[in-house]
């Protein structure tokens, strides 16, 4: 017998939402791993294949790597010193300090102009990187610019360059 003011216990009835919510979840998860595990990696495609390698070891051209391009993350940190006037002593040290990274491409630069307010900071950065195409069109040519002032003595620029991975 049951106690007085207490009603019975009914049973759990099994709810198909619920359950249905969980195996949506579920196959969303499954889906997003095997997407993510058909992508190829596009660094260790690249390996062994740097440029200046002109043949593999049968002799033939090596194949370009197929895929989308990604960015190294580590980026190419450069200095250039500040200067006036029609910007030709900033395309020629600009040329100076990108000359070993011939042959890549430019994903995106970051320029910080030091200067001792920010605006000055910035309008110079915005300067530098104006003149990155005229520098070295094939490297920087589709690259992405951001200016920002980094404080500290005036009369430099430091840039940080982010190439393809090929």
């Amino acid at each position: 017998m049951r106690p007085p003011g207490r009603r019975p216990a009914r049973p759990r009835r099994f709810n198909a939402l619920h359950l249905a919510g969980w195996l949506f979840a579920d196959l969303l998860l499954v889906l997003a791993l095997v997407a993510m595990g058909d992508q190829g990696d596009p660094v260790k495609a690249a390996e062994g294949k740097r440029p200046g390698s002109s043949a593999s070891a049968d002799g033939k051209p090596p194949a370009k790597p197929k895929g989308p391009r990604a960015v190294n993350r580590k980026p190419v940190r450069v200095s250039i010193a500040a200067s006036r006037g029609d910007g030709s002593r900033i395309v020629r040290q600009l040329r100076a300090v990108t000359a070993k990274h011939r042959g890549r491409q430019a994903a995106f630069v970051l320029t910080f102009g030091r200067h001792g307010e920010p605006g000055a900071g910035g309008d110079y950065a915005h300067r530098v990187n104006s003149l990155l195409t005229k520098a070295r069109p094939s490297m920087f040519k589709g690259a992405t610019t951001r200016d920002f002032w980094k404080g500290g003595a005036a009369g430099s620029a430091d840039l940080e360059i982010y190439f393809y991975t090929y």
